[in-house]
């Protein structure tokens, strides 16, 4: 506010404003700039993977993915309603993009997010539980608006991961959105956690109140794949 301020003075365009049309612009400024820092501050926070937003999302190479669905869920209702978001698909095919996109665009709405890959996520609540910081960890998470976890069930789950998995699903359940980008559909994520009363509780806090992308074809690492110009994912 001071530096426009100071503009201001040296303007002789604004000399000619009454003293509310200046106060206006000056809180105006400030109002802008505290966003822009606390924007700033959310996607750091956020960790994204790639530096990835819904407005490059390539549409043109068949993937199963539409536009109006995307564009829609860009809006960040589901977020606001507590729903999820489940993106399932080959290796390749640009989850993982998709996801740190998605984060990308709640952190432009005003909400707090994070990306992690589920690998990544279980080696911190292990060894959060060694260092006595479990309980911390649990309700940092609990707070995010949205937590993406990116590279579900790539590997067999301990009996203590898939407890630790369900702790932060229990927290976040029914009180914030959470983004699932996985290789396996939800139809074999029960078997592939393994214990049945876990697998249970576990899908029935993801599944149900949950949006779906599926996506499918080749691999877009390959540059032959992609058909737009400047298609990122």
């Amino acid at each position: 506010m001071a530096t426009a301020f100071e503009a201001q003075r040296s303007s002789s365009q604004h000399a000619e404003l009454s003293f509310e049309d200046r106060l206006g612009l000056l809180v105006d400024t400030e109002w802008t700039a505290r966003q822009s820092r606390k924007l700033t501050q959310r996607l750091r926070h956020a960790k994204l993977r790639y530096p990835a937003s819904l407005e490059d999302v390539d549409f043109q190479t068949p993937r199963g993915l539409s536009r109006e669905v995307v564009l829609s869920l860009g809006t960040g209702g589901w977020i606001r309603d507590h729903h999820h978001l489940l993106i399932t698909g080959p290796t390749g095919v640009g989850k993982s993009w998709l996801a740190s996109a998605f984060v990308e665009s709640a952190c432009r709405h005003g909400f707090t997010a994070t990306y992690v890959r589920a690998p990544r996520l279980l080696h911190d609540l292990a060894v959060s539980r060694g260092d006595g910081t479990y309980g911390r960890l649990l309700a940092k998470l609990a707070k995010l608006d949205l937590l993406a976890i990116d590279d579900w069930l790539l590997a067999p789950l301990t009996d203590a991961e898939r407890r630790d998995l369900l702790e932060v699903l229990e927290d976040r359940s029914e009180r914030t959105s959470t983004l699932i980008a996985s290789q396996l559909p939800p139809t074999a994520w029960h078997a592939a956690i393994g214990e049945p009363s876990v697998a249970d509780a576990i899908c029935d806090r993801l599944i149900h109140h949950a949006h779906r992308l599926t996506l499918k074809g080749p691999t877009m690492r390959d540059p032959g794949t992609r058909r737009g110009p400047k298609a990122k994912a």
